[in-house]
Order: C-alpha cells, then structure tokens, then sequence
C-alpha cells in the first residue's frame, strides 16, 4: 500500500497522490476473469481410427512349410522339390487374393545362399506372408 508520511521538500505544502493498489487489484481480478471465460482453443486431428476390437479370426491360416536340406534341396511340406518348382509354388501362392502363410524352416547346416534365393524368389513372386520357424536350434551354444 502506498502511503505518504512527510513532506520531504520542506517547503510546507501538502502532497496529494492517489492510491492505486486497490485500482490494481480490480485489473488483476478483471484480467483473471477474462483469461477464464475464454473458450478453450482444441487444435484436433482427424483420424479415420479403426475399430477397437477387430472380430476374432474364425478360421485358421492355411500354411506350408518351406524347408531347405543340408544339401540345398528344397522341401515343400516335407516333399522334395526343385527350384523351379518352388518357383512355380510361389507365383500360384503370391497370386491367391488370401494369401497362405509360408513357413521357412531351414536345416541348421544349409548354406546361407541358398536361403537368400529362396527368399528373393518369395519376393519377387510377390508372396508377403512369410516367416522363420524353429529358431530354436541356431541358439548360442
């Protein structure tokens, strides 16, 4: 609070200044109303969400397992094969619309090559459901 005490020029004449503080306090109360009554500004992104609980898949997948033997030769769920017959596979599977999951389940002692082809061939074949199984036995030992 403002507040005079003495004349401090001596000279005898009264000082008179308003006070402020209380013309403050109904700006601050003024201002602090204002800040709360404005609308809130939200910035919202629209997105197309998918549904929280998709339907649970009634039927199983259909898969094949493609191996590769210690030699190079590929299986097809356990039959021997060639490669342009496994080849061949790819392309019918890559062009079915519900595409079968393929299995890729190389022996341990395959040659690094020919696991690269076999999936190059996949690929270009356009199959996209494929994965590894049985990682289990190329663990640290």
């Amino acid at each position: 609070m403002a507040m005079n005490i003495g004349n401090e020029s001596g000279d005898g004449e009264v000082m008179v200044e308003m006070n402020t503080t209380p013309l403050i306090d109904v700006m601050l109360v003024l201002l602090t109303l204002l800040i709360l009554t404005l609308p809130i500004q939200t910035h919202a992104v629209k997105l197309d969400m998918p549904p929280p609980h998709p339907p649970p898949q009634t039927t199983l997948p259909i898969t094949h397992t493609v191996g590769v033997d210690f030699d190079g030769t590929p299986l097809v769920d356990g039959q021997p094969i060639t490669m342009d017959q496994l080849d061949a596979y790819f392309y019918e599977w890559g062009n079915q619309p519900d595409q079968p999951e393929i299995h890729l389940d190389p022996n341990r002692l395959a040659k690094y090559d020919t696991i690269a082809k076999i999936l190059a061939n996949a690929q270009r074949r356009g199959v996209t459901k494929i994965g590894f199984v049985n990682i289990a036995q190329y663990g640290t030992q």
